[in-house]
């Protein structure tokens, strides 16, 4: 992203943002409610153009690429695109379908590579015991678990994650932090973006940070650099103490 900024109407989401993920890095978006954090993500899944800068995503420009084919290249999940989910879509098929880009399998056919990788990375993601479930059966949790596993049916170059650990009780939440974890230190692990209100959600393996407040970035680096007490504060408009237990972090208000 260069020189990115987004208005609808007199309101501006995001301004002057540069910002550049590299293919071995893992990034965490921290700041709070309508900081700019989703309108990044939809720029970057190619589900949003900006209203002034440039934003390339894998090679190519918006606006002068056809998107439908960039699409397949990019893992994203999100709470919108699980809510599109029909209810009794078995879990082994919201993943494997991932293959053609869509949601609900139809007629579409898939050979043994396909429900391979699908069972794959449903045991990767702890859900393969629910292969068979229909997707509204499943807690928060485990549908958060079998989007994920969805995003990564492609192999794809970029996975974008946003608030995945929203709406999770403790467990679930330690849970999906470890296997997150795991998959950000995997080396052949795709290049990945974690959209967050919470610095308790940054899985260990996540590399550097960006923090916004009011669709400005406040600070951008690599994560021990930019995620401090005083960047913190600035970003939340609150007087945080942050600290760090191994390789997690967490921050309440001071006092």
């Amino acid at each position: 992203m260069d020189g990115v900024g987004v208005r609808r109407g007199k309101t501006t989401l995001v301004a002057d943002v540069n910002w550049s993920v590299e293919l071995d890095e893992r990034w965490v978006v921290l700041g709070p409610n309508g900081a700019g954090k989703t309108t990044l993500l939809k720029m970057a899944s190619t589900e949003m153009h900006p209203s002034e800068g440039t934003v390339d995503v894998l090679g190519e420009r918006l606006g002068k690429t056809n998107v439908f084919e960039l699409r397949p290249r990019i893992g994203l999940c999100s709470a919108a695109l699980a809510a599109r989910v029909p209810g009794d879509e078995l879990v082994r098929d919201v993943v494997v379908s991932a293959g053609y880009s869509v949601l609900g399998r139809w007629r579409e056919e898939y050979d043994d590579m396909d429900t391979d990788r699908a069972a794959e990375l449903l045991e990767l993601l702890g859900v393969a015991h629910l292969a068979d479930r229909e997707f509204a059966t499943l807690s928060e949790g485990e549908r958060k678990r079998t989007t994920i596993a969805r995003a990564l049916m492609t192999d794809p170059e970029l996975l974008l994650l946003d608030e995945p650990a929203a709406g999770l009780d403790l467990g679930g939440r330690e849970d999906l932090v470890a296997r997150l974890s795991a998959l950000a230190m995997d080396p052949d692990a795709p290049a990945s973006v974690l959209v967050t209100h919470h610095v308790e959600e940054i899985p260990p393996g996540f590399t550097h940070g960006l923090l916004l407040r009011d669709g400005n970035v406040v600070a951008q680096g690599l994560l021990d650099d930019v995620l401090t007490e005083d960047n913190l504060s600035k970003t939340f408009d609150q007087d945080l103490e942050l600290q760090r237990s191994g390789d997690r972090y967490f921050a309440r208000r001071r006092g």
